[in-house]
């Protein structure tokens, strides 16, 4: 079995056991936020989740690459999506920065990132939008006489504003009209937190809006000067990473079902379903995972969109299935409790940005150009 199609059904992984037993414990509270969101990034940190991926030279685990990442993020997804939610923020942001050609910000701040003493937000998925002509980048700047920019606007969903310390990447509107992606200290003069977002799941995950007034930044703080040619190199690690969390999902729901079923399940009307699923869910996977790698959603941005629909939409069946494998189990407090989070965290697949509206929308639109270039 390759290390990309790991999963907790195998019983074995990248995770370290005592990390899964934790996660295992108190996914319900991480879900409900009962426990305190601080205590989830020293977790992922010890057990090297975010040096999968990263070079070696760079303070990453030697021999792996992006796809160990994204399987990393997909095996804490299994056992607690909240929690998954976190390290892809956090490996996102340590994406960005190995990809920005300002190396002094990377080297000043990729070993707190990768020892998970400072969070890392990615507040880029406007951008990601932008980029597709979905909607305007929210953060403008102004030079001011001194040649700092001075940025307003404000970031209304962002994940991992861990309180003890972040840094934001944010796009912005230069002053010459040039879309640029900057980073931003979390006790920077006028970078305002709300307090966490009262969501319906996932409440252990640091999420909160960002209002920006009046802030001052050099470039020491810029990732890249132009987002439009930055944004789609760094996309598939964005999106692919992403992907774990139904990835995770998925899996742990057919895993629930099969073992709800037992001989019922598995053997009779549900067998079929169940294998069928396992195997779109293992396939989408590993094609996920090899087109992150050879880089091949650069050029191909619409096989990553159609992919992502794909694997929100396999995470919602496997749900489905485990409810139908459990049968009024699955609707009884506390047995039905894994099942009752796990269909909150399904909830959120399909409307975390870019959502699943969006990205049909998008390939509505090149199936319109297509067809009119064919009638042509």
């Amino acid at each position: 079995m390759t290390p990309q199609s790991a999963s907790v059904e195998a019983g074995r992984g990248l995770l370290p056991q005592d990390l899964r037993a934790w996660l295992e414990q108190h996914a319900d509270a991480l879900d409900d936020g009962s426990l305190d969101a601080a205590t989830v990034l020293p977790r992922l940190a010890a057990a090297g989740v975010f040096r999968q991926g990263v070079p070696e030279a760079r303070g990453g685990l030697p021999g792996t690459d992006i796809g160990d990442a994204i399987e990393a993020v997909s095996q804490v997804a299994e056992l607690s999506v909240a929690s998954a939610f976190v390290a892809w923020g956090q490996r996102v942001f340590i994406e960005y920065l190995l990809r920005s050609p300002n190396t002094a910000l990377a080297d000043a701040w990729l070993a707190p990132l990768l020892g998970g003493e400072q969070a890392g937000a990615t507040a880029l998925s406007n951008a990601m939008k932008f980029l597709s002509g979905i909607e305007s980048l929210q953060i403008g700047a102004r030079e001011a006489e001194d040649g700092q920019w001075v940025l307003d606007g404000r970031m209304p969903w962002v994940t991992n504003l861990r309180v003890q310390g972040f840094l934001v990447a944010a796009a912005v509107t230069a002053p010459d009209g040039t879309p640029a992606v900057v980073a931003l200290p979390h006790d920077i003069a006028g970078l305002v937190r709300s307090p966490d977002l009262s969501l319906l799941a996932l409440q252990s995950s640091n999420t909160a809006a960002l209002d920006v007034r009046g802030v001052r930044i050099g470039p020491e703080w810029l990732i890249h000067p132009d987002a439009r040619e930055y944004l789609p190199q760094a996309r598939p690690a964005f999106a692919g990473l992403q992907c774990g969390l139904s990835i995770g999902l998925a899996r742990r729901a057919l895993l629930a079902a099969a073992q709800a079923g037992q001989g019922q399940a598995s053997r009779g009307i549900l067998g079929a379903p169940l294998e069928a699923l396992r195997a779109q869910v293992g396939a989408l996977s590993d094609s996920l995972i090899e087109g992150v790698r050879n880089g091949r959603f650069v050029a191909e941005p619409w096989a990553l969109f159609e992919i992502r629909i794909a694997l929100a939409d396999a995470a919602n069946q496997a749900v489905q299935l485990e409810l139908q494998a459990s049968g009024g189990a699955a609707y009884l407090r506390p047995a039905g409790a894994g099942f009752a989070r796990r269909w909150r965290e399904a909830a959120f697949l399909p409307i975390v940005t870019p959502s699943l509206v969006q990205l049909k929308t998008e390939l509505a639109k090149r199936q319109a150009r297509l067809a009119a270039g064919a009638a042509a």
